[in-house]
């Protein structure tokens, strides 16, 4: 029979029994939590928040217990305050852990392999789970989350919405909110507060037997409902008795009195061990203590029968961390240091890691520690790939402790400028070279500085400062290898400038010192300016050249490669490309623009959209928006195809607020020229022309990369805004780019295009549309048709119904909804029947099977048969990631939460389509 679960009082009396006094509802709902996910509910998260001993861990195992009751394959790990570093070991503490463990010593090996790439870790280490939760339910309950290591933390920020339609439960523990759940994930947040007085009276009388004397309560006050505190009292006072002098403070019955019971070794034992953190190795706080680990038996048997100790197996533990700091808040500073100095140098010379010592390093390391500081350089090293922000911190900690005028700053300072860069951390990268060239260095060392600072200058697109100190270094440099790289960063500054000729005899030159030097990094900087350089200067062959060289000496740089063939419109190439770019990509966010460009391009408009959306979230993630306003420029243009003005002007905003937040060239350019597509789909056709002659006039270098895909569009905006100079201006830009560029489709039908525009010239329409049919981008044709069979009504000529007809088409199948119908309108007048609606597109719905695109349509079903998304995405040849966003989106408009529910609706749609295809 089933237990009616409305009737409160019963499920607290099932629930309530001793070390769960006052938790009862919070078990309840974690419990039904539980039962949800095991249902198909699909996945969730619980945060389970307080103060220490306010009874996290105790619900925390609680949950696991019935977890396990329903079935679940349970992961139950704990984050540890002084092993912080170590990559994933807060995850790692539980996932290979358990009868049987979550995941393979091989599986996580092989994660291991790849520490050094964060999107593709987290990515394999979901699909992993994904596989497991296939058949099985899944808890992962990670404790005290407030210490997790960052690589642990950016997992779990990014795999709970990734797994979201899988049955895996998340349950982490923490003093506060970590904000580590994604959007759009299910979070339930329980805020343990203390415990009412009623609980406290029960925790008593299990404890102490028969009722609370009012002598007993009175003591417990002092816990402050801390369920912890207050346990610690009653032991003392089940220990003692009740009628001691004055009321006794929150620890001191409970930890100090046991304390001092203790012999002086024994104390001495606990307190090495309160330094090594809260769970220790024995080895470890025997050399600590100078003896061998065979001689503590007896220290080691009297923590753990005072109840202070508790024994893995594998590690000491101490029972609680409030335990462990009342313990470590006994030592006076100055010992608490020279402990931590002495575990960091012990650990060292036992082999073990950097970040095993850089703990006890930042909490006892004084200027002038050579030792310290070799070690925090060495670990910001070995984290750099995969926590940058925290390779920074270390980096620069290790600078202050450097001696002022040492001059080992120098180098050390290098090193930090470098992490700093690699973090994002541009500004104080910069601050931190200037206050160590404002010590007047050697003139090599000042070359070197300069060089290892133009990172920083690039990004922060101060490319005239560049400029400038690239030019003084190179006055003063002696080193060939640091000639080479300031040459090439001199032509990356260049390649912002209106001399392109000088920049690309810079780079070549930078190219040949590089080769002469044999240093990887200059070549790198040197083929990356040519392609620059020649992106800018509006040469594809060259672009290409030179970004094919560079993606083969350093695949981080296909993307560039592939945004290169898409300008010159060898689309099968890129294809070829992005699908051969490998499991682990370095660079998954640019490699998946690549591919919403090249869909752009193709027509795909709502797989270009969900690729544009899934960099987003990706750049999201690393928590490094470098292409955002790209992205959000892309998806509004988009948005005005298929006629969605609001959200048009959303992406706009948005855009806006970035370029606040980076304000380079680039960014200003790309937002200028949206912002008068905007307003020229708004009606202010002013406004749009003077936009885009700013464009134009302010923005030179970008000409040839901005304008190219969408020159017609911008000669339109010229010519509704009354400037024919500016229209002209652009076809004879168009023209230019076209000499350039004798073998691309594009670039030849786009400036025949332009020019058609401006002379109104129907015969160099026609031109335009026969050079298009022979390239690969069906949207540039379908304007060429309507822009001919525009002209065409205008003149009388029937015929304009034919090329009306063949856009309206094109427009159709791309899913450009906005000018489908604008060219339908045009349409009917061609045909003087305003009443036809042939072909009309009806509006799309935001809900339900009809508002999916075709490719969630076939996500839906392969996920519905079974499919993982990893399996998916092989079988659609597409990116895991993007397969994530087809599926959030589907979840969305099908109001779904789980892939039972998916399943359900899919197999429901397609017998209502055998049905009426039976019909």
């Amino acid at each position: 029979m089933i237990p009616d679960r409305s009737d409160g009082h019963l499920a607290a009396a099932r629930l309530s029994r001793p070390g769960l006094r006052g938790r009862e509802a919070e078990l309840e709902r974690l419990s039904a939590l539980v039962e949800a996910v095991r249902d198909g509910e699909g996945g969730a998260i619980a945060l389970l928040l307080g103060e220490p001993g306010i009874g996290k861990t105790v619900l925390l195992r609680e949950t696991v217990s019935i977890a396990r009751a329903h079935g679940f394959l349970v992961s139950h790990g704990r984050a540890e305050e002084l092993h912080e570093l170590a990559p994933l070991a807060s995850l790692a503490s539980g996932l290979l852990h358990g009868d049987p463990p979550l995941l393979a010593a091989t599986d996580f090996a092989d994660l291991a392999g790849h520490h050094d790439q964060r999107i593709w870790l987290v990515e394999r280490l979901a699909q992993l789970i994904e596989e497991r939760a296939a058949g099985t339910p899944v808890l992962i309950a990670v404790d005290d989350v407030q210490w997790a290591d960052p690589l642990s933390r950016f997992a779990l920020s990014v795999m709970p919405a990734r797994l979201l339609s899988s049955p895996v439960l998340w349950l982490l523990t923490g003093r506060e909110d970590p904000e580590l759940h994604g959007q759009g994930s299910r979070t339930t947040t329980f805020p343990l507060r203390p415990l009412s007085d009623t609980a406290l009276a029960e925790l008593a009388r299990d404890v102490l037997g028969g009722d609370v004397t009012a002598q007993v309560g009175e003591l417990l006050d002092g816990a402050g409902g801390n369920p912890f505190l207050a346990a610690e009292m009653l032991a003392g006072i089940a220990a003692s008795g009740a009628d001691v002098p004055g009321p006794p403070e929150r620890l001191v019955l409970g930890v100090r009195g046991r304390l001092a019971d203790l012999r002086p070794d024994t104390l001495h034992f606990l307190r090495i061990g309160s330094v090594l953190g809260r769970a220790f190795p024995l080895a470890d706080a025997a050399a600590l203590c100078g003896r061998p680990a065979s001689a503590l038996d007896a220290e080691v048997d009297e923590a753990i029968a005072a109840a202070l100790l508790h024994d893995d197996g594998e590690r000491l533990l101490f029972r609680h961390d409030l335990l462990r700091q009342a313990v470590y808040a006994d030592l006076a500073p100055s010992v608490r240091r020279a402990l931590h100095r002495e575990a960091a140098s012990r650990l060292v010379a036992a082999g073990r890691r950097s970040v095993d010592a850089v703990p006890h390093l930042l909490k006892s390391a004084e200027p002038g520690d050579t030792e310290a500081i070799g070690l925090l350089g060495t670990a910001a090293e070995d984290v750099s790939g995969v926590m940058p922000d925290l390779a920074a911190d270390l980096a620069v900690r290790a600078l202050e402790l450097v001696p002022a005028r040492a001059p080992m700053a120098y180098d050390v300072g290098e090193r930090a400028i470098a992490a700093l860069t690699r973090a994002a951390r541009y500004t104080q990268a910069r601050d931190t070279g200037d206050a160590l060239l404002a010590r007047q260095p050697p003139l090599d060392v000042f070359a070197r500085l300069q060089c290892v600072l133009g990172d920083a200058l690039w990004h922060l697109d101060d490319v005239h400062e560049l400029a400038r100190r690239t030019t003084t270094a190179l006055a003063a440099v002696t080193d060939p290898v640091v000639r080479a790289r300031l040459t090439a960063r001199q032509a990356l500054a260049l390649s912002r400038g209106n001399d392109l000729g000088a920049a690309r005899e810079t780079g070549e030159r930078a190219l040949a010192e590089a080769e002469r030097a044999g240093d990887r990094e200059a070549r790198v900087l040197a083929l990356w300016g040519l392609g620059e350089i020649a992106l800018n200067a509006g040469d594809c062959a060259a672009a290409v050249e030179h970004h094919t060289a560079l993606s083969v000496f350093d695949t981080a740089f296909l993307p560039e490669e592939a945004v290169a063939r898409i300008h010159l419109d060898d689309f099968d190439t890129v294809r070829r490309l992005l699908r051969t770019a490998g499991d682990a990509p370095l660079r998954p966010a640019m490699l998946i623009w690549a591919q919403g460009t090249l869909n752009m391009g193709l027509g795909r408009l709502d797989d270009a959209d969900a690729d544009f959306v899934t960099a987003e979230r990706l750049e999201a993630d690393l928590r490094v928006p470098g292409n955002l306003v790209n992205i959000r420029v892309n998806r509004g243009l988009l948005a005005l195809l298929r006629g969605h003005r609001e959200a048009a002007r959303e992406h706009l905003n948005l855009a806006r607020v970035t370029v606040d937040d980076r304000p380079n060239t680039g960014n200003k350019a790309t937002l200028r020229y949206f912002e008068a597509v905007v307003a020229d789909a708004e009606g202010d056709h002013a406004a749009a022309a003077e936009r885009l002659r700013s464009v134009q006039r302010d923005h030179p270098f970008l000409r040839w990369r901005l304008l190219r895909p969408h020159l017609v569009h911008a000669v339109h905006i010229a010519l509704r805004g009354g400037d024919r100079k500016l229209a002209e201006d652009l076809a004879a830009q168009a023209a230019e780019h076209a000499t350039r560029n004798p073998t691309v489709p594009t670039a030849q039908g786009t400036a025949a295009h332009a020019a058609a525009l401006v002379n109104a010239d129907h015969g160099l329409l026609e031109r335009a549309v026969r050079i298009l049919l022979t390239g690969p981008r069906p949207l540039l044709l379908a304007a060429a048709y309507a822009d001919l069979g525009r002209g065409l009504l205008t003149a009388g000529d029937p015929a304009a119904t034919t090329d009306l007809t063949r856009a309206h088409e094109i427009y159709v199948r791309s899913g450009a909804d906005a000018e489908a119908d604008r060219v339908r309108a045009e349409l009917e007048r061609a045909t003087n029947r305003p009443g036809r609606r042939t072909g009309r597109l009806r509006p799309r719905t935001d809900q339900g099977w009809g508002a999916l695109t075709a490719t969630e349509r076939k996500v839906a079903r392969l996920i519905a048969a079974g499919h993982t998304n990893r399996s998916a995405a092989e079988a659609l040849v597409v990116s895991p990631h993007t397969v994530n966003t087809h599926l959030a989106s589907i979840f969305r408009k099908l109001a779904v939460r789980s892939r039972v529910h998916l399943a359900r609706i899919v197999l429901a749609e397609d017998d209502g389509v055998a049905g009426d295809d039976r019909a």
